[in-house]
């Protein structure tokens, strides 16, 4: 049975949009030369610089949270290998819009050299910035989604800032083991938050204020 099939039998996969985005969007376009026997193993792996592509499992669980939409404008923080770059570009479409920040250079090229495989790049669809990703993307907000890959101490106040009104954010809260916390902005001032614990992330370096 291959991966896809694994995650829609566990049900981690539903949406059938999120589900032909993965079966498009292939992970072994976005891993090491020396992992490609490996590339449809349901784990995250090594892609240098002490950060890792997501297991799919996790980027699944993810994508189903945020509820994507064909046009919409998404903000991805930590984008390292591309992958989670040019699935949510391909949920949201050729009227959506998604804007990714990496903070390491040397991967952030890694991330861009596989993502222009997809021309997502060529046709505006990502925009790609070398940068603090807790800072966000301020000169573009407000955003529709705002997905975050790699795991925030406390939940920065400049994304919940950044967030549309009744837009939504997933992000990893937490030290040794964390929190997916999905978060909705319900207000200007108000936000709603749910938790599924169990998760385990590279660390976001972020540097500012957050919200408790």
């Amino acid at each position: 049975m291959d991966l896809i099939q694994q995650l829609i039998n566990t049900k981690y996969l539903k949406d059938p949009n999120i589900i032909k985005a993965f079966q498009t969007i292939k992970r072994k376009d976005f891993i090491l030369d020396e992992n490609e026997e490996v590339a449809e193993c349901n784990a995250p792996l090594a892609i240098g610089f002490g950060q890792t592509i997501s297991q799919p499992l996790t980027v699944a669980f993810m994508m189903e949270l945020l509820d994507l939409k064909p046009g919409q404008k998404v903000l991805d923080i930590g984008f390292g290998s591309g992958w989670a770059s040019a699935i949510l570009a391909e949920i949201v479409g050729k009227t959506g819009k998604v804007f990714s920040i990496e903070r390491i250079p040397e991967l952030a090229e890694f991330g861009i050299s596989n993502i222009r495989k997809y021309g997502f790049i060529k046709s505006d669809r990502i925009t790609v910035k070398v940068g603090d990703g807790s800072k966000g993307m301020p000169e573009q907000a407000p955003f529709d989604r705002i997905h975050v890959g790699a795991a925030a101490f406390k939940i920065p106040n400049n994304l919940l800032e950044q967030l549309a009104i009744g837009g939504k954010l997933v992000i990893p809260e937490g030290q040794d083991t964390q929190d997916i916390v999905l978060v909705e902005r319900i207000s200007k001032d108000e936000y709603s938050k749910k938790r599924f614990p169990g998760f385990s992330f590279v660390p976001l370096i972020e540097e500012n204020k957050s919200l408790s």
